[in-house]
């Protein structure tokens, strides 16, 4: 039942999910998700046919008042002589009336384990280098020491470790040979492990979406202006944040300000005032990424005649305009600054910047004079 507890819950289940799925208390599993310091603290792989299995050991516990040792051995393939000890070794008391298959299981599970002698705890040298690099001014991650430490000593095997086994040191109850307090050293400085994704954080945060399958053939060959893609650049911790608009065809940027926050109203707002000054030839549509900052997408496509498409999560590249335009307007704004200090004043002077270089890919023109070609025509 544990082993089936931490198998859930690493598919994506809380651990009082996971505790409900497998028919156990909420308190006994979040104690197995304590005691394992989040990782779990039993072999998830499948039993092989060596030994005998819980299903197995059911059809054990109904036969066994009906047939013999020999006979419930014909019945399961095994030697008799497996059956009769099973019976022995793992009946309540030695009692084989009183054999019961969960307390059979459970005592296998136990003799299984054979608890070792952690590779830190053993090896002095080890455990020093190890302890060094995650504590004091260090703070290496259990990645960087494990991969570091094979170039530091090439020709002692002695001195390897996986990051697991370093995770294990700090998480696992019983295996604690590096000092508890070195978890704080980590860059997550948490006591237990995070598994990486829940169940309940893959819901879909924004709703009625339209994604960039169902996108005009028109848009891809650039062949017609006015379609868009847009994100945002943000500031030191995500505190701040300035968004972008950049069209397909020109290569022209607009910035929006967000002096105050980037959430989804004020991004809303801010690109439905922008985008507005627009002719409505060039307001065909708006690529984003997956970002929650425009989970008011319907409500921009009625005010801003704006049709939004979504780009398929952990595909940045396809919006690789946008992209590209973010990584040259870093230079503006450097990662891990402040980008609310910067006015209004300040991002229209830095798009007219980048609109006044020439590109390659327009032969050489800016795209400011694309665009001021495509409002030519128009007219």
């Amino acid at each position: 039942m544990e082993r089936e507890f931490w198998r859930k819950v690493a598919v994506g289940l809380s651990t009082e999910d996971a505790a409900a799925a497998v028919g156990v208390s909420m308190a006994a599993g979040d104690r197995w998700f304590r005691d394992g310091g989040g990782m779990p603290t039993l072999d998830l792989t499948e039993p092989t046919g060596r030994y005998l299995s819980m299903t197995e050991r059911e059809e054990i516990a109904v036969l066994r008042a009906q047939l013999s040792v020999r006979e419930i051995a014909q019945r399961l393939g095994r030697a008799p002589s497996t059956i009769s000890r099973e019976l022995r070794r793992n009946a309540t008391h030695g009692d084989p009336a009183r054999y019961r298959a969960t307390v059979a299981q459970a005592e296998a599970d136990r003799r299984a384990r054979r608890p070792k002698t952690a590779k830190l705890a053993a090896h002095p040298a080890l455990h020093d280098y190890v302890a060094g690099k995650l504590g004091g001014s260090k703070h290496w991650s259990p990645e960087q020491i494990s991969r570091r430490i094979r170039a530091d000593f090439p020709h002692d095997e002695q001195m390897r470790i996986s990051h697991e086994a370093i995770y294990q040191a700090l998480y696992v109850q019983g295996r604690g040979a590096l000092r508890g307090e070195l978890t704080a050293c980590l860059r997550t400085g948490r006591a237990l492990r995070k598994p990486r994704r829940r169940v309940d954080q893959r819901r879909e945060r924004i709703k009625d979406k339209v994604m960039i399958a169902d996108r005009p053939a028109e848009v891809a060959d650039r062949a017609v202006p006015g379609h868009w893609e847009g994100d945002l650049i943000t500031g030191t911790e995500n505190g701040s944040a300035i968004g972008t608009l950049v069209e397909r065809t020109t290569r022209f940027t607009m910035l929006l300000h967000l002096p105050d926050n980037h959430g989804a109203t004020a991004v809303r707002d801010a690109i439905t005032t922008t985008i507005a000054t627009l002719p409505a030839a060039l307001r065909r549509s708006l690529t984003w990424d997956q970002g929650i900052e425009l989970a008011e997408h319907l409500r921009l496509t009625i005010e801003a005649d704006l049709p939004v498409f979504f780009c398929d999560p952990h595909n940045p590249w396809q919006r690789g305009t946008n992209e590209n335009t973010n990584g040259l307007l870093r230079q503006y704004f450097p990662k891990g600054t402040d980008l609310s200090v910067h006015s209004a004043e300040d991002l229209t002077l830095v798009a007219a910047a980048l609109n006044g270089r020439p590109r390659k890919t327009l032969d050489w023109r800016t795209p400011a004079e694309a665009l001021a070609a495509l409002l030519s025509n128009a007219a």
